[in-house]
């Protein structure tokens, strides 16, 4: 047999881990690691069109299978072209290993061309990143990185000189045990008792829930039944929480509706569950704050806390569900569940007045029928801007779909390449991208990625020719828009043209059929749904001050809109109060 070199060990390591698809674009130092792959029938290579496409598609495939995913970049401009992709899967806690091909070992330090240092320049936005200088170092340093990613959810970087990529592997050593898999953590005893007492003491409790609520909405539903407490949600934590929840009181945030807001801060206690929830203008300065996260680098930083809990969400309300007592007066979440439904209330009308005749269409009825008609297991790939907030609202969960963006780096161009790694994961799983027109032309070359590999991916296109979310940012700061118009083509030839099912939707009368028949048709589909710039209406009285990016000083809410099938919801959930 013939002796393996350091590529080959490399390959071969990644494929022990899991790895099944290694996304990225070919060339010089990456060569004989992408030969690697060509030779190993456990792992394909994915040629995408663009290296940031690379990075996106891998943190979605990690989000949805949670298990560690890898792309990679040749030297210099190659990799560096990784790093908004890698910054988004490190804030989202994707477990990623990313390659970064280096130029010749001999040459570092001396300026030699497309010289960068990959080791330093990611640092930031990882875990872990190191160079390997030897063959006898990569196959240790490539399993610390393995280990970095998976064990602290987030991205690892290695950088490889191609000269060492190709040169002879050390002995084959004996195979380390990988870590593939995150462990849950308990919290001490003292933590949950001084919980359970702070529970026990509050007549009005508040339970706020993010990401880390994923795979607990029972216990979370079951302690909120026990101790009578509304449960808000962050935008992340929407997908786990939101459905089958007749606690449910909406979402805070920029981004927020219904009374979330009022019910975190009119308790005596909030509760805050997996969240690091980014905007502590949101968050009360006058309630007793516990929060319970098994990251312990996020206790505390958002706002100032009673007590926090180091340990896992699940386990934790395992700890307390049998240790709180019952609360009988239920009150406090009557008038929260009552001030949700008013709320949506005021805001359906919104998107139910005349918008199946209104041209251009309505955004906001756009995302209703794409929830209406979309599968019940179908994943959502969601662009940064107002697509986030059709998406908050109107996208229904039900415990099966997903639904993932750039919710914690808020990058422009995500929906697309997320599209991508999510739909390698399954192809016979229905994955939606929720595109802008900005976020979709950004990146729209790797539109050719779908054709190239068949696959299925629905874009529907948000398109109004403008930067929506920025231009309503100018408006709420007092500024004249500027720079936010696009100057599109139809992007359903386009999509023909590059041998794509293609249509343009301009009348409401034809969306619903439209949708139908993209998502019927095997291959990669995008609809071009024209839709109304001027679809925002900004309350009358709000100042410059309150609105910077997505941080919002005083304001409570800022986009009135509708809210899609949420407003039954909560007509059902007020209406079996008494059953509680």
């Amino acid at each position: 047999m013939a002796k393996q070199n350091v590529a080959e060990q490399f390959v071969d390591i990644l494929t022990r881990a899991g790895v099944k698809r290694l996304y990225g674009v070919v060339g010089d130092s990456l060569n004989p690691v992408v030969d690697a792959v060509r030779r190993n029938s456990a792992i394909d290579w994915i040629h995408v069109r663009h290296e940031e496409t690379a990075a996106f598609a891998a943190g979605a495939e990690a989000q949805i299978t949670g298990k560690l995913a890898a792309c990679a970049g040749s030297c210099g401009p190659g990799n560096l072209h990784l790093i908004n992709g890698l910054y988004d899967a490190h804030r989202s806690m994707a477990p990623v290993l990313a390659l970064a091909s280096h130029i010749p070992s001999s040459e570092i330090g001396l300026g030699y061309f497309q010289e960068t240092h990959p080791d330093q320049l990611f640092r930031e936005c990882s875990h872990y990143s190191e160079l390997i200088s030897s063959p006898k170092q990569m196959p240790r340093l490539l399993q610390t990185a393995i280990q970095n990613a998976v064990g602290r959810s987030g991205v690892s970087v290695v950088s490889l000189p191609g000269d060492i990529a190709a040169e002879p592997a050390p002995e084959q050593a004996a195979e380390t045990a990988l870590v593939t898999a995150r462990p849950t953590v308990r919290p001490g005893d003292a933590e949950i008792e001084r919980l359970v007492e702070m529970i026990d003491d509050a007549d009005k409790v508040t339970l706020f829930c993010g990401s880390g609520t994923a795979g607990a909405h029972a216990e979370v539903m079951e302690f909120a039944g026990k101790i009578k407490s509304p449960v808000g949600h962050a935008l992340r934590g929407k997908e786990w929480i939101q459905y089958d929840n007749p606690f449910d009181v909406g979402m805070s945030g920029l981004l927020g509706y219904g009374a979330a807001y009022e019910a975190t801060h009119e308790c005596d206690l909030l509760i805050l569950l997996g969240t690091d929830f980014p905007y502590n203008a949101f968050l009360p300065d006058d309630v007793k704050i516990a929060q319970v996260d098994v990251r312990p680098e996020h206790l505390g930083r958002r706002s100032k806390l009673d007590l926090a809990v180091w340990g896992d969400v699940r386990e934790t309300l395992r700890c307390l569900i049998p240790r709180v007592r019952e609360k009988t007066n239920s009150r406090f979440l009557e008038r929260m569940l009552k001030k949700h439904a008013d709320a949506l209330e005021g805001v359906v009308k919104a998107y139910t007045r005349k918008v199946d005749k209104h041209v251009p269409i309505h955004p906001e009825y756009v995302a209703s029928v794409l929830d209406e008609v979309a599968s019940d297991d179908a994943v959502f790939t969601v662009d940064t801007g107002m697509c986030n907030v059709w998406a908050a609202r109107y996208i229904s969960p039900n415990g099966r779909r997903r639904v993932i963006g750039s919710f914690s780096h808020g990058s422009m161009a995500n929906a697309l390449p997320m599209a991508i790694g999510a739909q390698f994961t399954d192809r016979g799983r229905q994955v939606v991208s929720m595109s802008g027109d900005g976020g979709f032309s950004m990146l729209m070359g790797d539109f050719l990625t779908l054709v190239q590999y068949d696959l299925p991916v629905k874009v529907v296109l948000f398109n109004n020719s403008s930067l929506g979310m920025v231009e309503l940012e100018m408006l709420v700061a007092g500024l004249p828009s500027y720079g936010t118009t696009n100057k599109n083509p139809d992007f359903a030839a386009v999509a023909q043209a590059c041998g794509a099912y293609g249509v343009r939707v301009e009348k409401p009368k034809d969306l619903a059929g439209a949708l139908k028949d993209a998502f019927k048709h095997k291959g990669p589909a995008l609809v071009d749904v024209v839709t109304d710039p001027n679809a925002l209406s900004i309350p009358p009285k709000i100042k410059a001050e309150m609105v910077t990016g997505f941080a919002l000083s005083a304001s409570k809410m800022v986009l009135d809109g509708g809210v899609g099938r949420m407003v039954q919801m909560a007509r059902s959930n007020l209406r079996n109060v008494p059953r509680l």
